[in-house]
């Protein structure tokens, strides 16, 4: 379980098949093998560590769901360690756990923030609300607006200098998990009306 408040930018070393190899420092302190990193939002395990780096395997149904397979050497990816039972939850309830991709459709300056306006599926877009949050690359977000084709947030400048959320250009490819919270509570009421 994480927060979705970005603890680094790390950069990726090597993107193979199955594999990814990411050059980390504040994220690597106190990891562990088989500890869980969210790298842009999706959670993944710790298969090796070195002087430099963290690698984590990655499985097909990881690619189907998520931007990972697009990465390669060079591109900054948002990173994360696992929530301890001892930290304060700042952002929201993170999963880690990427339910479909979206687009950056634009980028908007006001005044020091930045709307950052994405395109979602229909899926994604009936568990938002507005001033409800959503996981973007693992990043925990404040939803301040939505249509029937996409949301925007408003990226403050703490989060502007420590993710790569402004990095990436329109037509670029995010990750995206909505609130597990709106998730349960229509399960429960679909099931409840169904009876």
């Amino acid at each position: 379980m994480f927060t979705g408040i970005i603890e680094e930018v790390g950069a990726v070393l090597e993107a193979n098949e199955g594999r990814l190899r990411i050059a980390c420092d504040t994220v690597r302190d106190g990891t562990h093998l088989g500890d869980s990193i969210a790298i842009n939002g999706v959670d993944l395990t710790v298969v090796k560590i070195d002087g430099e780096s963290l690698s984590f395997d990655c499985m097909p149904e990881t690619y189907r769901r998520s931007n990972l397979g697009d990465l390669r050497a060079g591109d900054p990816v948002n990173l994360e360690r696992s929530l301890q039972p001892t930290s304060r939850l700042s952002g929201h309830i993170v999963r880690g756990v990427v339910e479909a991709t979206g687009t950056l459709l634009s980028h908007t300056p006001e005044s020091d923030a930045i709307i950052a306006r994405y395109g979602a599926p229909p899926d994604i877009l009936w568990h938002t609300v507005v001033k409800g949050p959503i996981t973007v690359d693992g990043v925990s977000l404040t939803v301040v607006a939505k249509d029937e084709e996409s949301f925007s947030v408003s990226l403050v400048q703490f989060t502007q200098e420590h993710t790569n959320l402004t990095r990436k250009k329109p037509g670029d490819t995010i990750n995206l998990e909505s609130d597990i919270i709106a998730r349960y509570v229509d399960r429960l009421l679909s099931e409840r009306q169904s009876t």
